[in-house]
C-alpha cells in the first residue's frame, strides 16, 4: 500500500501519517527522516526532539538527505518518509545531491521504497498556492516538487490532504470509499 499525505504548514499531516502506520499493526516501523540539520541549532534540537518521539512509537530513524534510491530497507517494514519537500531541497541545493535531476532522483528513490517495503507512507508539504513571485532557483524548486508530487499521486493506492487536522481523501481505490446516498443528494422536486 502507497498512502500520499500532503498538507500545509502545521495542518497535521505528520500526526495522521504517524498515526497511518501505527494502525497497520506490530511489523517494524521504519521512519526515513528527510530534514538537513546544517549548522542551525534549532534545527538539530527540532530532529533530536522528532527522534526521542518516534522511538516512543517504535519507530527506527533513518536518516537520509538525498540518494534515497540506495536506502537499505528491511524487507516488508512499514516506512514513513517525512518529507519530501526536503528531500526534494536537499536532492537539488546540497552538493552531491541530484541538481537538476532532482525529481527524477526522488522519484526513484519512491520506487526503491516500494519495492523493500511492505506499506509506505510518504509526507509532502502543499506549498503551491500562494501566487508569490520568485527567483529562479525557488521556481525550479518548486516545478520538480509539483512533478514529484503528481507523479506520486499517480502511483499512490490513496492519497489524502490533512486541513486544519481533517484528513480529506483525494484518492482511494473504490472500493474503499464510501457509498453515497443518492438519493438524498437530489432536491426535493428536481427533474419535474
Amino acid at each position: 500500500m502507497f498512502h500520499l499525505v500532503t498538507g500545509g504548514s502545521g495542518s497535521g499531516k505528520s500526526a495522521f501519517a504517524e498515526q497511518l502506520i501505527l494502525d497497520l499493526g506490530p511489523a517494524r516501523r521504519i521512519y526515513v527522516a528527510t530534514m538537513y540539520p546544517g549548522k542551525d541549532p534549532e534545527n538539530s534540537a527540532r530532529i533530536a526532539r522528532h527522534r526521542t518521539m518516534r522511538k516512543q512509537k517504535s519507530f527506527e530513524t533513518v536518516e537520509r538527505y538525498t540518494a534515497l534510491a540506495d536506502l537499505d530497507i528491511p524487507e516488508g517494514a512499514n516506512v514513513l518518509l517525512e518529507c519530501m519537500s526536503n528531500l526534494a531541497a536537499n536532492e537539488m541545493f546540497l552538493s552531491g545531491g541530484a541538481g537538476g535531476l532532482t525529481a527524477s532522483a526522488a522519484l526513484d528513490g519512491v520506487n526503491h521504497l516500494l519495492k523493500h517495503c511492505g506499506n509506505l507512507v510518504v509526507v509532502t508539504n502543499e506549498i503551491f498556492s500562494d501566487g508569490g513571485i520568485y527567483d529562479t532557483l525557488t521556481v525550479q524548486y518548486l516545478e520538480a516538487l509539483g512533478t514529484i508530487n503528481r507523479k506520486m499521486a499517480e502511483m499512490a493506492d490513496f492519497v489524502t490532504e490533512v486541513v486544519y487536522g481533517i484528513p480529506l481523501t483525494r484518492k482511494a481505490p473504490a472500493d474503499c470509499l464510501p457509498k453515497a446516498d443518492v438519493q438524498n443528494l437530489v432536491p426535493e422536486g428536481a427533474g419535474k
